[in-house]
């Protein structure tokens, strides 16, 4: 059984989630917060599986309190899901920096949050290769360019050459199908090197190795063109 729980200051919102999510037989809403200070104390709580968390909300807006869980090491096993309005948000690059898992649009398709949930737990990618490469770009290239490097940004020199490739094409939004014929391997292959580059950088997921692809410079953000 998938634990979820919901972070949105709308009611209405909340208990739409809740409706559908309670429908599901492997999911479950243990939990509901108004504001990003109820969301991280219940994650703290019940320790769930999966936040979906709103990036608006009083008292303490969800970035911060996605920052706050994913700096919990009692939280390691929570993966957070950002719940935006594309075209208004643009905190989405900043909330994979956070510590989201990945993203998803209020308005998306029911089974499309389902499916994200689901896989959000299981540590792969949340979105679609095409879907990432699209906003993890647009977001990039709006972004400024950095005065300095991130501070605690991981050292990339750790991974091999062929693991410092394959962190670009996942920077890029390849799946591991795409990597492989990339890289003329097997999928079992790339999949192990994805593994391995998560494991020497301390990535708690692929969402967290895309923003590392770029902010290591692996992959041009939009600012060098």
């Amino acid at each position: 059984m998938i634990r979820v729980l919901l972070a949105d200051d709308q009611l209405l919102v909340r208990a739409g989630f809740r409706a559908l999510l309670d429908l599901q037989d492997d999911l479950t809403v243990v939990g509901e917060a108004d504001d990003g200070e109820a969301a991280l104390r219940l994650a703290r709580e019940l320790v769930p599986d999966v936040v979906l968390m709103d990036i608006r909300m009083p008292r303490m807006d969800g970035l911060e309190a996605t920052r706050r869980i994913a700096e919990d090491p009692a939280l390691s096993s929570v993966r957070v899901v950002v719940l935006t309005t594309f075209e208004l948000d643009e905190y989405v690059f900043e909330a994979l920096r956070s510590g989201a898992a990945g993203f998803l649009v209020k308005d998306t398709e029911p089974a499309d949050l389902l499916r994200a949930i689901r896989v959000a737990v299981a540590g792969d990618a949340l979105l679609s290769p095409g879907v990432t490469r699209r906003l993890i770009g647009e977001f990039a290239a709006r972004s400024k360019a950095p005065e300095a490097a991130p501070q605690g940004l991981p050292d990339v020199s750790v991974l091999t050459e062929r693991e410092r490739e394959v962190l670009a094409l996942v920077g890029m939004g390849l799946s591991n199908e795409e990597i492989a014929r990339r890289l003329v391997v097997s999928p079992l292959t790339a999949k192990t090197h994805v593994s391995r580059a998560m494991v020497k950088v301390g990535a708690r997921d692929r969402a967290q190795l895309v923003v590392l692809a770029y902010e290591s410079g692996l992959v041009r953000p939009g600012w060098l063109g």
